[in-house]
C-alpha cells in the first residue's frame, strides 16, 4: 500500500468517525459561516450539510445570543486558546429539542460545548470548532439530585405535623432575630402559646384527635400570621411565633385575633366535634436581656401567668 493509498484511507476513517461520533461538530470561519456540519448537527437540526454550508451561523440559528457567542468565538480567534461553556451557565446554544424517553421532561436538549482553536499550515487560526455534547441526562440528574437535597433540608427543619419549623430550625431563626435586635434596636417581640387542657384532649378523644387539634390551630396561625412572621412548633401542644418589628401592643392585637378565631372554630374528627382556647404570652426584646435565651425564658413566664390566671388569655411580660 503506497503513501498515497494510506493517506485517503486514513482520510476515508476520519470522515467515518467525523460523520458518527455522537457529538455535534461545527467548524467556522471568522466570519461565522459554517464549514463542516456532521452528522450529529444534521439529524438534530434537521438541516443537510449544503443546506448550511457557507451560511452565517446567526442566519442559520437566529436564537443564538449573538454578544455572548461572538465574544466566546472572536476571544478564541484571538488567544488560540479554547474555550468552554455548560448547560449551568446557558441550558443550551443550538435549539434542539430533547425526546429521549428516559429523560422525556426536557423539552430542550441541555449542551456543553467546547471551542477549539484550528491552526493552519501558516500557524494563523483562520476557522474554529464547535463541539456539541448533549448532557441533557445528566443535566437532569444533577437538577433531580439538588431538588431532593432542597427537600431533605425542607424536611430537616419542618415539623411533619404541622408544617411548620420545628423547634430546632425556629430557635435558630430566634437566635438571629435576636442578633438583628441587638444591631439595630428596632422591635421585635415573641410570643409562646399552647393549647389548653391539652391533655385532657388526648384523654378524652384520643391522640388522633389530639393530632388533629394541633394541625387545626397550626392552620389557624398561619391564617393570622403576616409573610415575615416566623412560625414554629415548639414541642407537643407549644407554639412560638417570632414577629420582627413588633412592638408588644401590636403582638397582643395578633394574640388576641390569633386566640378568638381559635376559640369560635369548630374541630370534627371522626364525628367527634370539640372546641379548644389557647393561652398565649408575649415579651418585647429589651437592651437588658443577655441573650435570647432569656427573651424566651420571660415569654415563658407571660405564657405560665396567662395560665395562672385561667386560661385563654394574653399576657405581656413586666419586668419585676
Amino acid at each position: 500500500m503506497n503513501a498515497k493509498t494510506e493517506q485517503l484511507q486514513e482520510f476515508h476513517w476520519l470522515m467515518d468517525l467525523l460523520q458518527t461520533i455522537d457529538v455535534g461538530l461545527v467548524v467556522i470561519d471568522k466570519a461565522y459561516r459554517i464549514k463542516v456540519w456532521n452528522a450529529f448537527m444534521e439529524n438534530h437540526s434537521g438541516m443537510l450539510p449544503r443546506d448550511v454550508r457557507d451560511r452565517n451561523i446567526f442566519e442559520v440559528f437566529p436564537d443564538i445570543p449573538k454578544a455572548w457567542f461572538q465574544h466566546k468565538i472572536d476571544t478564541v480567534f484571538l488567544l488560540k486558546n479554547r474555550a468552554f461553556t455548560s448547560w449551568e451557565q446557558r441550558q443550551w446554544v443550538f435549539p434542539f429539542r430533547h425526546n429521549q424517553p428516559i429523560s422525556g421532561m426536557a423539552g430542550m436538549m441541555y449542551q456543553n460545548l467546547t471551542i477549539n482553536p484550528l491552526v493552519s499550515s501558516r500557524g494563523e487560526v483562520e476557522h474554529v470548532s464547535i463541539v456539541v455534547y448533549d448532557v441533557t441526562d445528566i443535566a437532569l440528574q444533577k437538577q433531580e439530585l439538588q431538588q431532593a437535597n432542597a427537600e431533605l433540608k425542607r424536611l430537616s427543619r419542618t415539623d411533619m405535623l404541622t408544617q411548620l419549623l420545628n423547634r430546632g430550625a425556629w430557635e435558630s431563626l430566634l437566635s438571629v432575630e435576636f442578633e438583628r435586635y441587638q444591631r439595630y434596636r428596632s422591635p421585635a417581640s415573641l410570643v409562646m402559646f399552647d393549647i389548653d387542657h391539652f391533655k385532657k384532649v388526648n384523654d378524652t378523644y384520643g391522640h388522633p384527635t389530639g393530632d388533629v387539634v394541633i394541625q387545626t390551630v397550626a392552620e389557624k396561625l398561619r391564617e393570622v400570621a403576616r409573610g415575615t412572621d416566623i412560625l414554629g412548633r415548639y414541642g407537643g401542644e407549644e407554639f412560638g411565633v417570632i414577629l420582627p418589628n413588633t412592638t408588644a401592643q401590636a403582638a397582643k392585637i395578633f394574640c388576641e385575633r390569633l386566640r378568638r378565631l381559635i376559640e369560635k372554630t369548630t374541630i370534627t374528627h371522626e364525628g367527634q366535634t370539640l372546641r379548644v382556647t389557647i393561652s398565649l404570652g408575649i415579651c418585647e426584646a429589651h437592651e437588658s436581656f443577655e441573650d435570647y435565651q432569656t427573651w424566651l425564658d420571660c415569654t415563658d413566664k407571660a405564657l405560665y401567668q396567662s395560665k395562672e390566671n385561667g386560661r385563654n388569655q394574653t399576657t405581656i411580660y413586666q419586668a419585676p
